[in-house]
């Protein structure tokens, strides 16, 4: 494996050296910054961001995969249609490079705060790489782990640990870090999440266990039964108030990386709701479709225009299908039955037009929020541990009227524009409690929420990632000619391209673990049908 993948070298001078006579101050570099005297802090804000800045590495494959997002470009074919585009070794790979980048200036962080006797920082790095390493291992399966992020020790091809060992690890570590924390002890300085916030910290930290629980429900019960509970009782979130969401800042140069990919032509052009999203708003009268959803001007000069606004009104609301294209054959999509139609005239035709898009004002400022783990989330992972007889506290109704209530609130994060009083979300959560009549109707209800909440926070890679865990919604996968599925929405995602001949004996035994091999439709030790 190459060390920029897996230890990526910091654009510091951790370590300055030079001659140590009587020519000191001549040959020392005046802007180098050894380790004792560089500031750990500013690391933990640059991997918040780079972790969740992910731009076009979810908006290429998860925003579609779990059919939220519908394109006709087939720049997005990837993700809408399972057929390669010609940036698909690079979104397979993009995960990867991003996360391992963020993961080593955690890791980076932990041992300049160990030095340091900064316990605070430490624990913090300590949750902040097992958030990473869950990503990571969640999207491609068995991983660099144990020997991960240890280029200084010339560790360059990382045995993969598998992903039963990986969980299990970071249980252990993230219950330790946890406990760790202190709020009498060093503050955190560069903290985009909780500015610095112990209390918040803590519940984060429980919050991420309980996800990380209840991701095993079906492959370990008992162990995700055992660390749901801890968290549970450890406390996680409380209120929208304790939202993990990072800061960005397009003015610095450290924007809103998929609110910019979506501002490209083509992409504003083309990128939809999807069709399942927007029946699954309708359906259910949902305050947020009158918020997160617009239909363009009608023309495709107006309806392309950032600037000019649509129309927000819930009944025009019309979702995408996944699967089609505008390339005149049989999967054209003005050729089905429920095509809605273009808008404008002649010379101003836009085939698309009907179709809602992300509502402009809401979604695609360049230095929106990124949302990494949400209240409601959490209580809609409360609510599933009730549901399956657990020791929590509450009531599985209780906790999914909070995560819905939460789910309308969060959206006022993006902007004003968004905002739904708590009033009327709490209104709307009491007028449609969960189905309590069956296990099956309440799991599908609580995922099928998770599912929408998800898309609707623009975090698309959880939404995927538990629709694989839970099964819901149940969709309908796009079988379109040439795709490399077979027809069936993807399981994971492909190693990194060139491990195969970097790291070629430990990428070999790892792939012979997979079912399928290092395909997309391999799954991961935790999905299991």
């Amino acid at each position: 494996m190459k060390k920029g993948l897996l230890y990526i070298t910091l654009g510091l001078t951790l370590f300055a050296s030079g001659c140590t006579h009587d020519y000191d101050e001549i040959n020392t570099n005046p802007v180098a910054v050894d380790a004792a005297r560089y500031n750990a802090n500013l690391l933990l804000s640059k991997a918040q961001y780079s972790y969740a800045n992910t731009g076009y590495a979810q908006l290429l494959f998860e925003s579609m995969w779990p059919q939220l997002l519908a394109s006709t470009y087939n720049y997005y074919s990837n993700g809408d249609k399972y057929v390669a585009s010609s940036g698909i070794i690079g979104y397979q790979n993009q995960l990867w490079i991003n996360d391992y980048r963020s993961a080593s200036l955690v890791y980076e962080m932990v041992s300049l705060a160990n030095d340091k006797q900064l316990t605070n920082l430490a624990s913090a790095g300590t949750i902040m790489k097992v958030l990473i390493m869950q990503h990571i291992t969640d999207c491609y399966g068995d991983v660099p782990y144990s020997e991960a992020l240890k280029g200084k020790t010339n560790v360059f091809t990382p045995a993969y640990d598998t992903q039963e060992s990986i969980y299990t690890s970071m249980l252990s570590e993230l219950e330790t870090a946890i406990k760790a924390l202190d709020d009498s002890k060093d503050k955190l300085t560069s903290d985009l999440f909780y500015h610095g916030d112990i209390a918040k910290w803590r519940r984060f930290g429980y919050s991420i266990m309980l996800r990380a629980a209840m991701r095993l429900v079906k492959v370990n019960p008992t162990l995700a039964r055992q660390y749901a509970e801890k968290a549970a009782t450890g406390g996680t979130f409380q209120s929208i108030a304790d939202n993990a969401y990072s800061a960005t800042d397009n003015s610095t140069g450290n924007g809103n990386g998929t609110s910019s990919a979506l501002l490209v032509t083509e992409d504003y052009r083309e990128v939809k709701w999807s069709k399942p999203l927007i029946d699954y708003l309708k359906a259910n009268n949902d305050p947020r479709l009158g918020v997160a959803a617009e239909v363009p001007p009608a023309g495709l000069k107006a309806g392309t225009n950032s600037s000019v606004a649509g129309d927000r009104t819930p009944s025009v609301q019309v979702g995408m299908p996944n699967g089609y294209d505008l390339a005149g054959g049989t999967t054209d999509i003005t050729k089905r039955p429920d095509y809605p139609g273009s808008t404008g005239a002649a010379g101003d035709v836009y085939p698309l037009g009907k179709y809602s898009r992300p509502t402009t004002a809401v979604y695609l400022d360049r230095s929106a929020p990124e949302f990494v783990l949400t209240y409601a989330e959490t209580e809609l992972l409360l609510a599933e541990a009730s549901v399956r007889g657990w020791t929590v506290p509450g009531t599985a109704a209780g906790h999914y009227r909070n995560a819905v209530s939460a789910a309308l609130q969060s959206l006022a994060t993006f902007s004003s524009s968004a905002a739904i009083s708590a009033a009327t979300a709490d209104a709307y959560a009491a007028a449609h409690p969960l189905d309590v009549s069956s296990t099956n109707a309440s799991l599908k209800m609580i995922n099928e929420q998770y599912w929408a909440t998800d898309g609707l926070l623009f975090n698309f890679i959880e939404a995927w990632i538990n629709w694989r865990r839970s099964g819901y919604p149940v969709l309908t996968p796009v079988n379109y000619i040439g795709n490399f599925t077979g027809g069936t929405i993807p399981r994971r995602i492909a190693y990194h391209s060139t491990e195969a001949s970097t790291n070629p004996t430990n990428y070999k035994t790892a792939v012979s673990r997979l079912d399928k091999g290092d395909t997309y439709t391999s799954r991961v030790w935790w999905d299991v049908q």
